[in-house]
This record gives structure tokens, C-alpha cells and sequence, in this order.
């Protein structure tokens, strides 16, 4: 068999800082578990507009079709506002999850115990929190159309977008929601607004006929998604896998995050379906932006983008035991103190730099 291959866009910002710790990890697999990947690197974003005049080429998009994973670091910067929208450095991202048909985002949020005290709720709240959003990732609002500005022929202007969702697009990202709760704690929550909106209804409905007719084992509720947001901030270890459409799930997987204390932790994945390999189409990319403000400083915490090689481990790869062995190796790293400036809070200890945190992780993983 071949090895498996991955595809690095480290893009602006802090991506290119974030991902060569992520490089590390790969290299110590191939050193010392005779694991090995075929990477390619490539541009994406700001960095391939200056190259290409395009956020992601058309080179770089059938690459990325033929992978086994993507791996994104960050896009953007306040050097391209001026660009028209069509070329923003965001849009290379929107044109990999739509080309590749990337269908279902996961979006875990766990807090590490030893960060249970930086997050703004109360430990008792979020010690030990452990949950995954599933958001429908090709679809909704952000890609339905009509959608534009125009005139009213009143001297104003009106804002459209619209959403949309079929049958087959609901049940789809149902069904890897009911997948994931099976391996978890067999309890999934959809989220949507059936109360004021015909495409809460249809959600609603699909959604429940996939449960009725597959996967009746697995414990279903409903939610409204503002109750939704609302019961996250109130007591989010009711829930084990939440699901719910492209605009709740962009809102709702933000919120979660800050649970934990720090977007810089937080890793996420995008799934399609499955390839001729049997592997999904895969994008995996951390939660946090490019933070230009800090870019070239060597400060940025590089946890979330290697918990983003875990995940693709775990769901593209099958190296299960792997993933667990990255995991524990952050959980172990923080339970030793060892923090970006992101993760000190008020404390007055000196914090590492990127590089040095990502040493501390291979150390850790050597002696697990």
C-alpha cells in the first residue's frame, strides 16, 4: 500500500508558524513509529493571491481532489480587505469545502482540566466537557441562492441571501452526526428554528426520519438553536454531538469554543464522502484565524492545528491509537503548566513560544 497523502496549505498569518510544528509531529511518526505520509505543500489564501491573483489555484484544487487530506493552517489578513469579495483569501477556503463537496464539519470542544480554570464560565461548568458539533457545511444560507445586493427603486438597497436545504442534504450530515454519537455517548441534539422558519421544519422532520428509520438506538432530542445557545452557556455537558445547519453551526461551534478557554486549542474537521480508497474526502484546519497581529512573532499556540493532524489521523487515516497518543501528549504538556502567552491569563509565569510548545508535545509523545 502506498502512504497515505497529505496535502499542507499553511496559508497567512500564523499558519505557516503553526504548521511546521505540525511538520514535527509528522517527522516524529516517521523516526519512531515507521509512519509514514506523502506531503505536498501548497498556497491558499492571501499568500496564493499575491502568487496566483486567485485565493487557491486551479492547480492547487484538483491537488487537493487528489489526496487522501487536506491540512489548512489560517487565511487572511487586513491586506487584502480592499480585494473584491470574490478573491478575499476566505474564499479559497469556500471553494475547497464546496468543490470538494466537504459536507460535514466537526467541531469538538473539550476542556483539558488544566485549563478548566481559564475558561470565563465556572470550572464546575466546563471541568471535564467533552462535546462535538456537526455542522451541514455546503449548504444553507452561506450558498443559497438568490442571493446579492440591489437597488429597491426607492433610493435604498436590499441585502439577500437565501436558505436552502433538500432532503438529501439534511439527511446526509444526519447521518454522520447518528455515526458519531454511536462511538460517543449515543445521545445527538438537532438544532435548528422550526418555530419560525420552513427550512427549520424540513430539518426537523428529516432529521427524525433518518432517527425513525436507521438509527432509533441512539438517544434524539430537539432544540430550538437560540434555547440552544442559550443551554450551551448554562450547562453544555448536557450535550454529547450537536447538529444543525451551516448559519447555527457557524454561531453555536464558535460559542462552544470559548468554553474552553482559548480558540488557540480548538481543532476541526471536514468530511465528504468517501473516496475509491474508502477514505473521505477531508479538509482538516484549526478554529482559529491568522491573527496577523502576532504573525512572525513566534507566540502563536500551535495545539489546534496539531490536534487538526489528530483528527485526520482518527477519521481519515484509521490510526486511532495515534491520535490518542497526540491528544494525550497536549493533555499531558498543559498538565505540566507549559503555555503559550494565550493560555496564561493573570498568571506571572513566563510563557513558550510556538516552536518551544511544539517541542514540548514530540518530548511528551516520547515518553507516553
Amino acid at each position: 500500500m502506498p502512504n497515505p497523502s497529505l496535502l499542507i496549505l499553511p496559508g497567512d498569518g500564523i499558519g505557516p508558524e503553526v504548521m511546521a510544528e505540525v511538520r514535527k509531529v509528522i517527522d516524529w511518526f516517521d523516526s519512531n513509529k515507521n509512519v509514514s505520509f506523502e506531503v505536498t505543500e501548497d498556497l491558499v489564501g492571501g499568500c496564493a493571491y499575491d502568487a496566483h491573483g486567485a485565493p487557491i489555484s486551479d492547480e492547487t484544487m484538483e491537488l487537493a481532489q487528489s489526496v487522501d487530506a487536506v491540512l489548512l493552517g489560517a487565511v487572511g489578513g487586513p491586506k487584502y480587505d480592499v480585494l473584491d469579495f470574490s478573491l478575499k483569501p476566505e474564499r479559497g477556503l469556500l471553494r475547497l469545502r464546496k468543490e470538494m463537496d466537504l459536507f460535514a464539519n466537526l467541531r469538538p470542544a473539550q476542556c483539558f482540566d488544566a485549563l478548566a480554570d481559564f475558561s470565563s464560565l465556572k470550572r464546575d461548568v466546563v471541568a471535564g466537557l467533552d462535546i462535538m458539533i456537526v455542522r451541514e457545511l455546503t449548504s444553507g444560507i452561506y450558498f443559497g441562492e438568490p442571493r446579492g445586493i440591489t437597488d429597491d427603486n426607492e433610493g435604498g438597497r436590499v441585502g439577500v441571501n437565501t436558505q436552502r436545504y433538500t432532503t438529501a442534504e439534511i439527511r446526509r450530515v444526519a447521518r454522520a452526526a447518528f455515526d458519531l454519537a454511536r462511538k460517543r455517548g449515543n445521545k445527538l441534539c438537532s438544532m435548528e428554528k422550526a418555530n419560525v422558519m420552513e427550512s427549520g421544519v424540513l430539518w426537523r422532520e428529516e432529521v427524525t426520519w433518518v432517527h425513525e428509520n436507521e438509527y432509533s438506538d441512539v438517544e434524539l432530542t430537539h432544540m430550538y438553536a437560540d434555547a440552544g445557545a442559550m443551554q450551551l452557556v448554562r450547562w453544555p455537558k448536557q450535550f454529547d454531538v450537536i447538529v444543525t445547519d451551516n448559519l447555527f453551526g457557524d454561531l453555536l461551534s464558535d460559542a462552544a469554543a470559548m468554553l474552553t478557554g482559548s480558540l488557540g486549542m480548538l481543532p476541526s474537521a471536514s468530511l465528504g464522502a468517501p473516496m475509491d480508497n474508502g477514505r473521505p474526502k477531508a479538509l482538516y484546519e484549526p478554529v482559529h484565524g491568522s491573527a496577523p497581529d502576532i504573525a512572525g512573532q513566534d507566540r502563536a499556540n500551535p495545539i489546534a492545528c496539531i490536534l487538526s493532524f489528530a483528527m485526520a489521523l482518527r477519521y481519515s487515516f484509521d490510526m486511532g491509537q495515534h491520535a490518542d497518543l497526540v491528544e494525550g501528549a497536549v493533555e499531558a504538556v498543559l498538565a505540566q503548566g507549559i503555555r503559550t502567552a494565550d493560555l496564561l491569563g493573570d498568571e506571572g509565569s513566563d510563557p513558550v513560544s510556538t516552536a518551544e510548545m511544539g517541542d514540548a508535545v514530540i518530548a511528551a509523545m516520547g515518553e507516553a
